[in-house]
Order: structure tokens, then sequence, then C-alpha cells
């Protein structure tokens, strides 16, 4: 039968259906063929080459399925985190944004039968949030990209310095207004305020009594001694005068000492403040689990922790049972050992530094400990929290 003319009706019809969605029943998978109609399909399904498909399908049908389900899959979250993002969404729309593509994969070549069995899979698995409404299932997609992890990261590091700048801005701000408000305070005089003169009989008698002031700052005395010449004596008084003007010298070092001292704790504070971080777990320190979910074999019982996975989570070798468990750190906290023994630092400025535990204060809820390594080794830290420090597990 020749072929219609380019241009003519029937052949700018047959290449609109060429061009559009076919129907789904007369499409071939393993041959990749869209037929028109049933009589193309049946003609397709009885020729050699979709017998040699269907003869390689037969030989390991779980390859295929699996190949064709991860492609589905692929393509699908992919049209779903570039068009949709992170927006909560029918799924159905998601779906027919999909389809549109031509050359799509079908989803009756997958595993799944339905879009709804589809749905619930990606939501088992953790892919998506997933909920069902009156309208159908809708979808949220979870984006666990690194470059996305780390974007919300310093989102979040960002925050915090900026709570910290706050912080700081609203601690000096506070002490200068304590500060003004010392210097307002007036001071205290002797003088009482006028009164009426009462007597109470006419024999009484009027006593007044004075008190005498000492001068605040008095001048050097010049004593003269018996038998000792002008000249030694000149030199005795100018030698009190210096071992003065040493003593009040020697009191300014102190106080700018002092001050110096306070510099250096503000610093330390704004760099615990810089260091600390919403994970703390190490190898080697024990621990305290605190979760009733885990039953009376586990709860309140003390392990060592092995491993640190992933920075939140550890793998606990119990000391009871010598049982090894993979917790969170939302279930475990830090052991105060006895005074004297050895601690780990697990959080702040001195993170991951050993020191030896000096005094405990239980109404502060923190200690006191000395730095046995690194390089500020013998320094003494006081008011360190019990959730910064922790027991470290010697082997015996």
């Amino acid at each position: 039968m020749p072929k219609h003319e380019p241009f003519t009706p029937k052949a700018i019809g047959k290449r609109i259906k060429s061009k559009g969605l076919q129907k789904l029943k007369f499409f071939c998978q393993m041959c990749q063929k869209q037929c028109r109609d049933e009589n193309g399909f049946k003609c397709h399904t009885s020729s050699e080459s979709h017998q040699r498909q269907l003869l390689l399908f037969a030989e390991n049908p779980g390859k295929y399925m699996d190949s064709f389900s991860s492609e589905f899959l692929r393509d699908f979250l992919h049209l779903f985190k570039s068009r949709f993002g992170t927006r909560r969404v029918l799924a159905n729309q998601v779906y027919q944004e999909y389809i549109k593509d031509r050359n799509h994969l079908h989803m009756n070549a997958t595993r799944w039968v339905t879009l709804t069995g589809f749905v619930k899979w990606m939501g088992r698995k953790g892919i998506c949030n997933v909920d069902l409404t009156e309208k159908g299932w809708f979808i949220t997609y979870i984006d666990r990209d690194p470059e996305t992890l780390k974007r919300q990261e310093n989102l979040k590091k960002k925050d915090r310095l900026d709570k910290d700048y706050e912080e700081r801005m609203a601690q000096i701000l506070e002490e200068q207004i304590e500060r003004g408000k010392k210097l307002e305070k007036p001071e205290e005089s002797t003088s009482t305020a006028p009164s009426e003169f009462k007597k109470d009989s006419e024999e009484e008698k009027i006593a007044f009594a004075l008190k005498s002031v000492k001068k605040a700052d008095e001048k050097v005395l010049s004593i003269s001694m018996p038998g000792i010449s002008d000249k030694a004596q000149e030199k005795w008084e100018k030698s009190s005068t210096v071992s003065k003007c040493s003593s009040v010298k020697r009191k300014q070092v102190e106080t700018k000492k002092s001050a110096l001292d306070e510099i250096i704790e503000e610093q330390e504070k704004l760099k615990a403040k810089k260091c600390r971080r919403d994970y703390w777990l190490l190898p080697g320190i024990v621990v305290k689990v605190i979760s009733e979910k885990l039953g009376e074999k586990y709860n309140k019982k003390k392990g060592v922790v092995k491993e640190v996975i992933d920075k939140y989570a550890a793998i606990v070798e119990m000391f009871d049972t010598k049982d090894m468990i993979k917790l969170d750190q939302e279930y475990l906290e830090t052991v105060i050992p006895q005074i004297g023994k050895l601690v780990k630092i697990v959080n702040g400025a001195y993170v991951d530094c050993t020191a030896i535990l000096l005094s405990v204060n239980f109404d502060k809820f923190c200690c006191k400990i000395q730095v046995e390594s690194g390089p500020l080794r013998g320094r003494v830290l006081d008011g360190i929290p019990y959730e910064d420090v922790s027991k470290l597990h010697v082997d015996e």
C-alpha cells in the first residue's frame, strides 16, 4: 500500500498521534516499543525480536525488575526535587508531570503496581514524608544532599554566632547599667536631718560629744632622734617615703593583674561558646543509659563507648552483660567519677583533653578539674558543667 503524501490530512494525523502519548496496554517495556492499536501489538508480540527479549527476561527476572524500578525511582525523584523542591504536593500531580515525557519508564514494568503502593514505599524508606487526606496522598521530599546539609549547618552556625554576639552585647549593657546605678547612689552622710529640740525636764543637762576626725593624708613627720646625725635622719626619711611609694606601685600592679585575669576569663568564655557543639560522644568515655524503653536490663546501667557513628550515635559495651548496643546520644548521659580520678572533656574549649577531677559542686551542678594533656597542661578550670566531662575508662 503506497504511503500518503507528506502534507495530506492523513499523514499529519499520523504524525500527531506518533508524537503524543499512546495507550499503555500497547507498550512493550522490554523492547521499548509503543504500538498504536491492538493489531500492531499482537504482531509485535509474535515477532522473533520480542521472543528473544522474553527469553532473556525469563533467565533473570529479578535483575530486570530491579533495574526498571531503580530507574523509575531515580527519574521520579529527580523531577520531584527539581520541579517542587521540599514543598508539600499531591503525589498524583507529580506523577502527571512525570508521564508527560513520551520516553518515560512505565510503572507497570516496576515492582510497584499502583501509585499508592509506590508512595507508601517511599514513606517507609524515609525518602519522603507522606500523609493521606481527602484529596489523596501528599508527599514532601526530604533533602539529604551533602551540599544542602552543609549549607543548613553553616546557617545554624551563623545564627548561633549572632545569638552569642547579642547575648554578649546584652551582658555588657547590663554591666554598664549596674555601674551607672552605683555611681548615681548618694554617699552616706553622717549628718542627720534637723529636728525640734525637746527637753523632758528642766533639770536635765545638755551635753555635746564631738568626734575627732583624722586626716586621710597625713604628711611624713620628721622625728628628731638623739645621737643620730642630720644626714642619717634625712636618709631614713627618704627610705621610708621610697618604701611607701613601692607599696603603692605594688598595689597598682596587683590591680592590673586582676583586670588581666578578668580579660583572660572573658576570652576563655567566648572561646568555649564558639567551640561548643551539639554532639559530645567520644571513644573511651564511660556513659550511663537513661532510656526506659530498653527495659531494666540496660536502663540506668553503665558502659564504655567503643565507637562513635555519625557524631550523634555510639556503640556501647555494657559493663554488666558485655553486650554491644548502638544508642543515640539522646539516651545517654555523662558519668562523674570519684575525686582524683581521670575524666575526659567532651565539649567546650578544651574538648578531647584529659583532666583530673579536683572537686564537685553539687548545688551548682558543676566541678573543678585540672588539665593533664595538651599544651594547656596544669591549668585549673572551675565551674565546668557535668555535661562537659565524663569518666575516662581505664583498662585494668
